[in-house]
């Protein structure tokens, strides 16, 4: 009997997370919907690029920036170079000498994204900070409808929406696009229902006063941003038609995948400023898509060991054949380019859940619940990018047309520049 009960446990909560809940919040958005007041309007804009050892993609870039349907004395475009020891620097340099309308904060030292964010956005000139990767492409129109959310007061971040392409040139490119038609799908769900927490890092903004100061160790800054601002009373918005694009390739790595499950342990600390005053509905889509993600591997092991000690009712004997060929489809799929590539799905799904397994593992390896960003960084960088550096002291900033001299700076530290924290 315990084990019985334990099975349908295990099967009806993976069902739930994947299945039950993208159903239950389509059909609340249809009962409780709260539109955003959109209008075209035309805030000043600064548009903030973080890059670290990004000579290889970086011209794309600001070429991609330049090319947006944005009036150009209206948004300014910043490069912000986390200590990179390749040419980015330089390429920005030349490109804003050649073609102006940007700029360079030039960091030496390697300290990670977060210590560059927040020493960079108190030096933007905008009133909404859009945040986007070196690696993303916009689409042209993209910032203009971003922007548009922010004609309704209530708002205080925007995301963007995300594209993955050239799915046939990555092994699981086609799987990668169909994971985020599905989160793409929950999440335009939540933000219907005025639930919704997290962002696309490839593509969100905020209005500047809100920006948070968030502790360098932060990992998923694209989520921790947006729920400080809900904290402080604003809703996130969420925008379908800006479009944000990446290829298939940046998106592989296990280690990435890593990355992901330690960020979804820091949202479950992050998360207790929601609790009061109580943000029921908030709360409810939050435990639904994030928590029960991370109870999914678990809840996968449960299922097959129940199943394997009922092997001696044909009804559980026959879940257990079934999982056998899932599991053994997955097998393959990590040994062997599976055609169709339907049949690569059971690898991507348990890939996707076994990172949080090594999350597990390096967590009790490094002695911290939460490994530093560093670390994770360590574990999602391109094997064609150097290893960063330790972090030093010292700081500077160039800026194309203006002049700065370096002010020292102890170790892991960021500038008080004057803005409220």
């Amino acid at each position: 009997m315990p084990a019985k009960v334990l099975f349908w446990i295990a099967t009806g909560l993976i069902f739930y997370v994947f299945a039950g809940y993208p159903v239950l919040v389509w059909i609340l958005q249809l009962i409780f919907r709260r539109k955003p007041r959109h209008q075209e309007e035309l805030p000043r804009v600064s548009l903030l690029v973080p890059a670290h050892n990004e000579a290889a993609i970086i011209a794309e870039k600001i070429d991609n920036c330049l090319a947006l349907d944005y009036p150009a004395d209206r948004m300014e475009i910043v490069i912000a170079s986390d200590g990179s020891t390749d040419r980015t620097a330089d390429i920005v340099r030349q490109l804003a000498e050649s073609r102006g309308r940007v700029r360079l904060l030039d960091f030496p030292v390697n300290r990670g994204k977060i210590a560059v964010l927040n020493d960079a956005v108190p030096r933007l000139k905008g009133d909404i900070v859009v945040f986007t990767d070196a690696s993303s492409m916009l689409a042209r129109d993209s910032v203009r409808r971003l922007v548009a959310n922010f004609a309704d007061d209530a708002v205080g971040a925007v995301s963007g929406v995300y594209r993955v392409l050239n799915q046939q040139q990555s092994a699981l490119g086609g799987q990668e696009a169909l994971y985020w038609r599905y989160e793409t799908f929950l999440k335009l769900q939540e933000a219907r229902l005025g639930c919704m927490l997290g962002a696309h890092g490839s593509l969100f903004a905020i209005r500047k006063p809100l920006y948070p100061w968030l502790p360098p160790s932060t990992i998923n800054d694209d989520f921790l941003i947006p729920l400080r601002v809900v904290e402080q009373g604003y809703r996130v918005s969420y925008e379908p038609s800006a479009v944000a694009s990446e290829q298939a390739h940046e998106m592989e790595g296990f280690g990435r995948r890593v990355r992901i499950a330690a960020g979804n342990v820091e949202q479950l600390v992050a998360i207790k400023g929601l609790l009061w005053p109580p943000r029921p509905m908030v709360l409810f889509c939050f435990l639904s898509h994030k928590a029960g993600r991370l109870m999914v591997p678990v809840a996968m092991l449960v299922a097959a060991a129940a199943t394997v000690a009922l092997w001696g009712q044909p009804f559980y004997r026959s879940l257990a054949v079934a999982q056998i060929l899932f599991y053994g489809l997955a097998i393959l799929g990590a040994l062997f380019p599976l055609k169709p590539r339907i049949l690569r799905l059971p690898y991507y799904f348990c890939m996707i859940n076994s990172a949080l397994f090594a999350w597990a593992y390096r967590a009790i390896a490094l002695r911290q619940i939460i490994p530093s960003r560093r670390e994770m960084d360590r574990l999602g960088r391109s094997k064609s990018k150097p290893p960063s550096p330790e972090p030093a002291s010292g700081d500077s900033q160039t800026t194309l047309g203006e002049s700065h001299t370096p002010q020292p700076l102890s170790q892991g530290s960021t500038r008080d520049l004057g803005c409220p924290r």
